[in-house]
């Protein structure tokens, strides 16, 4: 007979069994889940792309360079980063994005352009400079790529992977620490496996020389470190891997557990008052327009994925589901306005804006389709029973949003669209005021310059217009792995940075390169010819100016260029009209030529 104590023990484990099981259930839901609403999402041509790169590190003076753009700004912490995007690392400087499940370290005097960045790869040109990509996942269909002046290197599986380019001498040197790639282009079709390295020299053809691989230096060590807190994050239960800046969260906060939401991260050291989307500023970037930047080191992934919620006195982020890949927003906000919310100010009307809950639905303000509508939502709000219900909204005032009344950020128009600081600069807005202003999809303004920039104005970096040529390979290789290869030396890591740097912990003695890339105040003219980058994927077209976005945005001020705009643009033609119908639709005038009614948001093509 069975005692009493063997009866409760026995009665435990079958609940545990069973809660493991349905954990096990759901996951293989959402996965399934997942793979079906894949396929259409990506098959949606014009849909914005739902991995973005993040700047996740900062260190000494980093340039950047908007898609498109001749003028340069700092780089600052958090910023997006996108297709047509460049980074300068100067003198005694470093960096890193995130992209996904790529991690890319820029050490100092390296020009960098992120010539494409999709749902499906992340293609880098390196013009001069010292670069490592750390590969932690490669999912089918997903490919990774760093072009180089003398060929492309396509990443064959997860790795880490070292890229110098020195364009005085016309060399590149590869080294393959983890994982295997393909170098292409100008005649040449050779595997780079785990351990070798070799050196690339011509275009056309190319010249490929296994090497020794040199030893490791400080920059080696730093990247390893960087690396290190992105693999032993201690929760990745709680959200997917492909959310870029969870590494970030420990640090400034912690996880508790909350009956009606399931994990929640609680941010520490935010002062009294404290409410989502007020401690940043606006930024234009393309194609997604208005896009928050969050002040905070850790405000990366609690403002692009995900939903805030206040829980007793607190505001708590809570992830999207574990198993479905994330999809990234410029901001799960809602927008208020109308001409009865600036009744009593001097300012004349703000521009106003509150978080979304868990369960509010998200309308983008950009151009998308009725799938990727579903996903952005999907991936993104907790505990969804019915996700058609959500977003298949006629009247957007039957919408209880649940923070409209409690968390509005106002400022004045002028601060909102020239991108300067919100919260020093917030209006007091009333109940009464809060009460009367409209749920509107945008703020009817264009963005100034100023908006475009991840930081203050900066002079341009030593560093030269670029182009990218598809060199298509062939089907042999160039060169075998040679029993003895040559030594390669590398010029010595000298970096003083505005944060102490690690140093090497090798013995051995620096090798000096005297064909290394000059120091920033030693480079020399820049030559007449732009340098090529060899690609073996061809990299999208060229990005249309923001003044010529901007001149053909002033129909409808506040809303980014559809892709059909953005095309006849490229091609030299008018902008033309746009075709999306918004929601909800804007209290402003109609645009001239459009008298028809706003169709449903799930009906947008």
């Amino acid at each position: 007979m069975c005692s009493s104590s063997h009866l409760l023990n026995l009665g435990a484990n079958m609940e545990m069994e069973t809660a493991r099981l349905r954990r096990i259930a759901l996951q293989l839901i959402l996965a399934l889940l997942a793979g079906l609403l894949a396929v259409p999402l990506f098959a949606n041509e014009g849909d914005p792309p739902a991995r973005v790169a993040r700047i996740s590190d900062v260190q000494g003076n980093v340039s950047f360079q908007p898609s498109g753009e001749s003028q340069w700004s700092q780089a600052s912490l958090n910023y997006p980063v996108t297709t047509g995007d460049r980074l300068y690392a100067d003198q005694g400087a470093r960096a890193e994005i995130e992209a996904g499940p790529f991690s890319v370290h820029l050490s100092e005097t390296t020009d960098l352009t992120l010539a494409n960045l999709s749902d499906q790869i992340m293609q880098l040109g390196l013009g001069q400079g010292v670069l490592r990509v750390s590969v932690f996942a490669l999912p089918n269909g997903n490919t990774a790529e760093v072009d180089t002046p003398n060929g492309a290197l396509t990443v064959l599986s997860p790795g880490s992977y070292r890229v110098e380019t020195y364009p005085n001498d016309g060399s590149t040197l590869v080294i393959v620490n983890r994982g295997s790639l393909q170098v292409t282009g100008g005649g040449a079709n050779q595997r780079v496996d785990s351990g070798q390295a070799v050196k690339l020299t011509g275009t056309d053809p190319i010249q490929v020389q296994f090497v020794s691989p040199p030893g490791q230096d400080g920059f080696d060590e730093w990247c390893a470190s960087r690396d290190r807190r992105v693999e032993s994050y201690r929760h990745p239960q709680y959200f997917s891997p492909d959310v870029p800046g969870s590494e970030d969260l420990d640090a400034y906060g912690s996880w508790q557990m909350a009956p009606q939401y399931g994990p929640v991260w609680y941010p520490g050291g935010v002062p009294g008052g404290w409410v989502p989307y007020r401690y940043g500023r606006w930024a234009w970037v393309s194609p997604w327009g208005w896009t928050w930047v969050e002040d905070e080191p850790w405000g990366w992934a609690p403002f692009h994925y995900g939903r805030w919620a206040m829980i007793g006195p607190r505001w708590g982020w809570m992830p999207g589901p574990v198993a479905i890949m994330p999809v990234y927003a410029p901001a799960f906000v809602a927008f208020l306005g109308g001409s009865g919310f600036g009744i009593g100010l001097s300012i004349g009307t703000p521009v106003g804006w509150f978080p979304l809950g868990p369960r509010d639905p998200y309308f983008p303000w950009y151009h998308y389709g009725p799938t990727y509508l579903r996903e952005v939502n999907i991936t993104n709000i907790r505990n969804v029973t019915n996700i058609t219900n959500i977003i298949n909204v006629r009247n957007i005032n039957s919408i209880h949003y649940a923070y409209q009344r409690t968390a509005v950020t106002a400022v004045p128009a002028t601060v909102f669209r020239s991108g300067q600081p919100v919260a020093r600069q917030m209006v007091r807005i009333t109940p009464q005021q809060i009460a009367r202003a409209q749920i509107i999809p945008h703020p009817f303004l264009n963005p100034t310059a100023s908006a475009t920039f991840a930081g203050k104005q900066v002079a341009a970096p030593p560093v030269r217009a670029v182009r990218f040529t598809r060199t298509a390979p062939v089907g042999r290789e160039t060169a075998s792995r040679a029993p003895s290869p040559a030594q390669y030396s590398r010029p010595p890591a000298a970096v003083q940075n505005s944060r102490p740097l690690a140093r090497s912990s090798s013995s051995r003695p620096p090798l000096i390169n005297r064909n290394a890339p000059p120091q920033r105040g030693a480079t020399p003219a820049p030559r007449n010819n732009a340098p090529r980058f060899i690609t073996r994927t061809p990299p999208p077209p060229r990005p249309v100016p923001f003044a010529a976005r901007r001149q053909a945005m002033q129909e409808h001020p506040g809303r980014p260029l559809e892709p059909q705009q953005r095309a006849n643009l490229r091609a030299g033609k008018p902008a033309g009209p746009m075709r999306d119908r918004e929601f909800p639709p804007h209290p402003q005038p109609a645009p001239r030529g459009n008298s028809s009614p706003p169709a449903h948001p799930s009906k947008r093509q």
